[in-house]
């Protein structure tokens, strides 16, 4: 079975299999120094089959075909949308690079304030069949408000590429954070997994799953506290889902297992990250290791793990987090989240006053200014003025509705 889904994943970074996506703002590929991640994990997305195993599309019902698209009437804007068109802004630098564009720190020319837009492609969208996807992306983000997730400001589009105006948050990753201190004292990363727990709970609240947890996809702000970014993975979930979707060192087992799960996942992912900050790497990674082996690891379950010394308590939240049985799973069961909250590993944490940002965060952004993205990468530049706004054939504008359609 893993052979087969395998097949189907595709190596990572290695070529792309026809069903094989990455996430509108992941990077291409990973590689490894002295046995370490230096570079971003790209997500994945396959469409998934049956239960019994790997069958034609056409042989599932609508709704669990990747492309379909139904906004939950539950879910509603938190702010109001501002309208917007590429005009409006200054591009300063790229911060980011994806399968579908690029991520662009720009500044505002009415009130100078800067913001990061994502910029994506509409045909590679389509033709990597990410279009519901990117509509939920914008559905979720549009619906959340919370001090530990990036916000949504507005979209619009023009003939060729979609846009998304969102938070510029300074500090950069905690993936560079993690990298460049190798691992994280317990207390360090019982900080950043609080602030984690704590958005993915409000998000689980609004029966969101995120679906794409990892060091990449949390980002610092200037006053060190996190923001979750990136939700080209998160849909509406009130029950189950089917989609195999994520990274695969954070994949829950009963993902790979090709079997339905819920909103655990989440709180699986939350795991296998507080694994990576406190050790360095991700439970089951070993240099080089192939995606059949990977996958057989994470079914057999923690017992193949080798653990680095850390704190007995730490060590217990894992093991709860990371239980194969989603029904025995901390965050899925009865008291939900509240198990998480009272567990003996958090024991000092001030809930309240980490939820307002009163707790001082334990590394502080290096940001000389407004502006400052000296904590992201560099990338070859484009000229954006180039590129976008300029007048093409549109044979899938109608294909994303909620981005609206701004004159220049």
């Amino acid at each position: 079975m893993f052979k087969r889904m395998t097949d189907r994943l595709g190596h990572i970074g290695s070529s792309k299999s026809p069903n094989m996506q990455s996430s509108p703002s992941s990077s291409f590929s990973t590689t490894l120094s002295a046995g370490l991640y230096t570079e971003h994990r790209g997500s994945i997305s396959t469409e998934r089959t049956s239960a019994s195993g790997w069958s034609k599309k056409a042989d599932r019902p609508a709704w669990e075909q990747d492309d379909y698209f139904e906004p939950p009437r539950t879910l509603v804007a938190q702010r109001p949308k501002g309208s917007y068109c590429l005009p409006d802004f200054i591009v300063q630098r790229t911060l980011g690079t994806g399968s579908f564009g690029r991520v662009h720190l720009v500044r505002s020319k009415h009130n100078l304030r800067f913001y990061a837009i994502k910029v994506m492609n509409k045909e590679k969208i389509v033709r990597m069949k990410q279009v519901s996807h990117t509509r939920n992306e914008q559905m979720m983000l549009q619906a959340v408000q919370h001090p530990f997730i990036i916000n949504l400001w507005g979209t619009f589009q023009d003939t060729a590429n979609l846009y998304m105006v969102m938070d510029f948050v300074p500090g950069g990753e905690l993936f560079t954070l993690l990298r460049r201190s190798n691992r994280f004292p317990d207390p360090v990363a019982k900080f950043y997994a609080a602030e984690v727990a704590l958005a993915l709970n409000y998000l689980h609240s609004l029966d969101i799953i995120y679906r794409d947890l990892k060091p990449e996809n949390i980002l610092l702000n200037f006053d060190g506290h996190i923001k979750i970014a990136d939700f080209g993975f998160a849909k509406y979930c009130n029950t189950t889902v089917w989609t195999l979707c994520g990274t695969p060192d954070y994949l829950a087992p009963e993902i790979i297992g090709n079997a339905r799960y819920n909103k655990s996942v989440d709180w699986y992912a939350l795991g296998v990250l507080t694994f990576e900050m406190l050790s360095g790497l991700p439970p089951f990674h070993e240099p080089d290791i192939t995606p059949v082996k990977l996958y057989e690891k994470i079914a057999r379950g923690p017992s193949c793990i080798t653990w680095p010394l850390i704190h007995s308590n730490a060590k217990d939240l894992i093991l709860k987090f990371m239980e194969s049985d989603p029904s025995k799973r901390y965050g899925n069961l009865r008291h939900g989240a509240g198990d998480v909250f009272a567990h003996p590993w958090f024991s000092e944490v001030d809930w309240d006053k980490l939820r307002r940002c009163e707790i001082q965060a334990p590394y502080m952004p290096q940001i000389s200014g407004d502006g400052d993205a000296s904590a992201f990468d560099s990338y070859p530049e484009i000229d954006a003025t180039m590129l976008y706004g300029v007048p093409t054939s549109d044979p899938y504008g109608g294909q994303f509705p909620d981005f609206e359609y701004t004159s220049s």
